[in-house]
């Protein structure tokens, strides 16, 4: 876990970033990603907060650019990130570097357990700076990952 200490506005929602081509969950690859969209996981990360009292954000973009843009204007107005970073994970130091602006908690998420798929998918530039990794458990694990923003948010109030 990261030792960063971070500022909580409990009543700030929680950013929800995907990266390239998770716009076509449900499509691409459903062996390894499952059938769900990208629509249905906003939709249990949304049910997910709104069961706590919380609300999210969302933004998914295949452009690394647009990506650390929505990051930069996230800075005092989120109270973490969840993210799946899709292939930026393994070759961002740009990503890596933008998402410690917003001085937040962030939560890297994949849907499918990178640790069991080719090496390459092995290495993180962002799971050093996260607080947290979750791997493998399908659209289950934003939810995981939310219960788990939320969970740090209210033990530091």
């Amino acid at each position: 876990m990261s030792d960063r200490t971070f500022p909580q506005t409990s009543s700030s929602p929680i950013l929800v970033l995907n990266g390239p081509n998770l716009n076509m969950l449900g499509t691409r690859q459903p062996e390894v990603y499952g059938s769900e969209t990208l629509e249905d996981v906003i939709e249990l990360c949304r049910r997910s907060a709104a069961a706590r009292g919380r609300e999210i954000s969302h933004f998914q973009s295949n452009s690394e650019g647009e990506i650390i843009d929505r990051i930069h204007a996230a800075y005092g107005t989120v109270s973490g990130i969840v993210i799946n970073p899709g292939g930026l994970t393994h070759t961002s130091v740009t990503l890596r570097d933008a998402l410690v602006i917003p001085a937040v908690p962030i939560v890297e998420v994949h849907i499918s357990n990178v640790h069991a798929r080719e090496e390459f998918r092995r290495h993180s530039y962002i799971s050093p700076i996260a607080a947290a990794v979750v791997a493998g458990m399908g659209s289950y694990g934003y939810v995981a990952a939310i219960d788990f923003l939320l969970t740090r948010t209210v033990q530091a109030d």
